[in-house]
């Protein structure tokens, strides 16, 4: 049986390394049979997940002898915490090493949405000229750019923005007014921050206090021409609200990467239909070539740390 069992897709050269030192069992495969994952843990001392695994209930029951669980990535909301840790199994994220290719995300989507220009590929195959319709696309520069949410992801996003010529504020009730962080945005509420800005981002973990805090009110406080952005937690956002709202131009464009549920069942994707300035990825922002490098690596290195530690 396994000493670590890995669940969902992980870079080969940092499975190699687990391999090397330990037993391991590589099987993306296992986030779609609960049933076949919940067997593989049972004699295993660690566990690496993404976001879709769900580390609860049957599987952390199988898993007896779990020590720690390594996740390739930073949210933690499809894990038992309070359950690991009257366990005493160590959680271990990734922070960090996905930081710049969320921020490049980020950036790149209110580019396209604001300045439109790109969403003129089929028109132009079909033999349009939809120069008219595309004259008022937005420079990115001179914006503002309002981070809800303030952590490592949403700094490298307001560096990257300032050097746009964009203006940066942030609403972050959990870091100090006197941290440096504030050098490099201005500190706002989050009414505040929704009236400001041109662009939104949301850069929070999914939790009661942030479950939908993006709903039809809060889009309604939002520049009808602003545009949001949302890389962090689906259920931060009410989906049907953001559909509602472009589709009535309240909300000048969205970017959406995380969902309720994933992937999109056929209801959820049908809201999303003819819904105009709307950009859909599947939790992707974080993924790239370099950061998959950068956070299997640095999974494999804390789960073996852990291991080694107590072999």
């Amino acid at each position: 049986m396994p000493d670590i069992v890995v669940s969902e897709f992980m870079e080969e050269g940092a499975v190699a390394d687990l391999a090397a030192r330990f037993d391991t069992l590589y099987d993306p495969a296992l986030v779609d049979d609960p049933a076949a994952l919940a067997e593989a843990v049972r004699q295993a001392r660690a566990l690496v997940v993404r976001n879709r695994t769900q580390v609860r209930g049957a599987v952390l029951e199988a898993g007896a002898r779990l020590e720690c669980v390594g996740r390739l990535g930073v949210g933690l909301d499809n894990i038992d915490m309070a359950a690991c840790e009257a366990r005493g199994i160590a959680v271990y994220p990734a922070s960090g090493a996905n930081d710049l290719s969320v921020a490049e995300y980020v950036v790149t989507a209110a580019l396209v949405l604001l300045r439109g220009a790109w969403f003129a590929t089929p028109d132009m195959i079909a033999g349009g000229w939809p120069r008219a319709r595309l004259i008022d696309g937005r420079e990115t520069s001179g914006k503002v750019l309002g981070l809800v949410g303030y952590g490592s992801i949403a700094r490298e996003t307001a560096s990257r923005a300032a050097a746009l010529g964009m203006s940066v504020i942030a609403y972050d009730p959990l870091l100090p007014e006197a941290d440096p962080a504030w050098r490099n945005a201005g500190r706002r509420d989050l009414d505040a921050l929704l009236r400001e800005a041109d662009v939104v981002s949301l850069h929070v973990p999914l939790t009661e206090g942030t479950r939908r805090m993006i709903d039809g009110a809060a889009l309604a406080r939002m520049k009808p021409d602003a545009i949001l952005i949302n890389a962090a937690r689906g259920g931060v956002v009410d989906e049907a609200a953001i559909a509602s709202a472009l589709k009535a131009g309240r909300l000048g464009g969205a970017a959406l990467d995380v969902f309720e549920g994933e992937p999109l069942k056929a209801d959820a994707a049908a809201r999303f239909a003819d819904v105009p300035n709307l950009i859909l990825t599947p939790h992707i922002a974080g993924l790239t070539a370099e950061s998959n490098v950068r956070v299997s690596s640095l999974t494999a290195a804390n789960v073996l740390r852990h291991l080694e530690r107590r072999s």
